[in-house]
């Protein structure tokens, strides 16, 4: 897969896993790893999927709705890559935190609907329900940050509450974070979620 890593401090082992929206690359999330923490690596990813030649990480079907099949296929196609990643750039899986918006938020939290703890932590901005109707794995401790609007007309208030709720099921540690605004990814969002990092990760701030 299409990537940027850069290597960060020394003494800090997290790994910020960056998962852009419709549309974006792998250049669209760099400056927000920096906001939650300038001191992590970072391996930000393109997704293999193009939607009228904008890149994605899986199909859809139509607005809001997933193609399913492709959707486990490229899940698994990211587990795998993130492996391979970690021993070619000598990171540690175990201290892999992603941060994904819109599109990549959704492949994100497809990776912890289908995979034991498969990261971490997770900070999904506008994510949606990546699947129902199945079991999720043993999430127990892994913390998550949702970033919402509450006028966000592709992924409504309900839905946000429904992801939660799933992910609280299993065992993570959620926070929902509302901002009044729609599917735009905001700063005070990114501030909120630089917090939350903060905060459970035990990083200075």
């Amino acid at each position: 897969m299409k990537h940027i890593f850069r290597k960060g401090n020394n003494q800090n082992e997290t790994t910020f896993l960056l998962l852009h929206g419709t549309g974006g690359t792998e250049q669209d999330l760099l400056p927000i790893g920096e906001m939650i923490d300038d001191s992590a690596s970072v391996l930000s990813v393109r997704g293999n999927v193009s939607e009228n030649g904008m890149p994605r990480f899986f199909k859809r079907l139509s607005e809001g709705i997933f193609d399913e099949e492709d959707l486990v296929f490229r899940t698994k196609e990211l587990n795998e890559f993130l492996e391979k990643a970690a021993r070619d750039n000598g990171f540690d899986r175990d201290h892999v935190i992603a941060a994904g918006y819109s599109n990549g938020a959704n492949i994100a939290g497809s990776l912890l609907f289908h995979y034991e703890r498969p990261m971490k932590g997770a900070i999904l901005f506008h994510p949606m329900v990546p699947r129902r109707g199945i079991d999720l794995p043993d999430l127990t401790g892994i913390p998550v940050f949702i970033g919402a609007g509450k006028n966000d007309p592709i992924c409504r208030p309900e839905e946000t509450e429904e992801l939660a709720q799933l992910l609280k099921d299993a065992g993570a540690d959620v926070t929902v974070h509302w901002e009044n605004f729609g599917h735009q990814l905001t700063g005070p969002e990114v501030e909120a979620a630089a917090t939350w990092y903060k905060n459970n990760f035990n990083q200075k701030g």
